[in-house]
């Protein structure tokens, strides 16, 4: 079947709130030669999604308007470089942008089969978290069997890949999360010790809870005043990772104890790197995780579905807090 030579997609009209994603119709894009066009089923909402959609995350140069950084489908046509791939495969991808459609390109080294067993789209919601956590906790942060983990916001689509991937390669693992059910929906995934940032000191919690020597990792989306404490919290020769800075990346640090603990300080984003980067990464999911996926050890987290259209809504669902885990959106019934 020819693939049509429009779409529906969702653009951003103007940088603001939910309401200014609107569905319009775009021409299909065509494959590159490295890339693979794929018609789309379900895709992912990420938090990067609504820092675009307000103004304050542009796409990386050359890269659509159309936000969206992850999706599952089926391979609707291939470049003439790429090899390994058939139309009508499924296939979920990381993305740059373009998500929100019902087409999109993406580099075949970002492209992964569907885990055995997996549904479009829960599928659609693992590449962006996957890509993410391996990235920066296994391959940054170093995590090793039989050490300690933290990561802040551990309902968050990062945190709930996180907690069940660092517990599934051995790893002792607590989580920040606010309130009772969020806490109660860590401990379910994995957690050791679920931390009510409400009422609670992760600080005091994580030395309490490893004799005063403080964790080995932590993944930080959260930033501003939780710096100088993550600092507090770590064990001597431990590694922060930061992705993100929900509280600003502009703090006061005292370095001293980073240097009396030997801390390594480190952290990275995923959307600008080279396409060659997220290939190596893809090759390690597909070797180390993608079997558990397949087994059910892991799992993607999904708290709601929306269909495109709805896109506004999945936008402000995801900015009220309330969802414990991913979005998305549903493209094709």
């Amino acid at each position: 079947m020819a693939k049509p030579d429009t779409m529906t997609a969702i653009e951003i009209t103007s940088p603001g709130a939910p309401e200014v994603l609107k569905p319009t119709r775009r021409p299909v894009p065509d494959p590159g030669p490295g890339d693979i066009l794929i018609e789309v089923h379900a895709a992912g909402i990420n938090r990067p999604d609504v820092l675009q959609r307000m103004g304050k995350y542009d796409p990386p140069p050359g890269t659509t308007d159309i936000p969206g950084l992850e999706v599952a489908g089926r391979v609707a046509e291939v470049g003439s470089e790429v090899t390994g791939w058939q139309v009508g495969d499924p296939v979920c991808a990381l993305l740059t942008g373009g998500g929100y459609a019902e087409y999109c390109t993406a580099p075949a080294g970002q492209c992964l089969p569907i885990p055995e067993g997996m549904g479009m789209t829960e599928a659609a919601v693992v590449p962006e978290t996957f890509f993410t956590v391996w990235s920066n906790v296994f391959d940054r942060g170093r995590l090793q069997p039989g050490e300690s983990f933290l990561v802040h916001g551990g309902t968050s689509g990062i945190g709930t890949t996180a907690i069940q991937l660092a517990k599934a390669f051995g790893a002792r693992v607590f989580a920040t999360a606010g309130g009772p059910e969020k806490c109660r929906a860590c401990t379910e995934l994995g957690a050791d010790r679920a931390i009510d940032y409400h009422q609670e000191d992760f600080v005091q919690v994580v030395k309490e809870a490893t004799g005063g020597k403080g964790v080995d990792v932590i993944l930080d989306m959260v930033g501003g005043d939780y710096l100088p404490r993550n600092v507090d919290a770590l064990a001597p020769d431990g590694r922060h990772v930061s992705i993100a800075f929900l509280r600003g990346g502009k703090v006061p640090v005292n370095f001293f104890p980073v240097m009396l603990k030997r801390l390594t300080m480190t952290g990275s984003t995923l959307r600008s790197r080279p396409a060659a980067d997220k290939a190596v990464i893809a090759d390690h999911l597909l070797q180390r995780v993608w079997p558990l996926l397949a087994e059910r050890r892991v799992r993607p987290v999904l708290h709601k579905v929306f269909p495109l259209a709805q896109a506004a809504d999945a936008h402000s669902l995801m900015e009220s807090n309330k969802h414990i885990g991913k979005i998305a959106l549903s493209v094709r019934d």
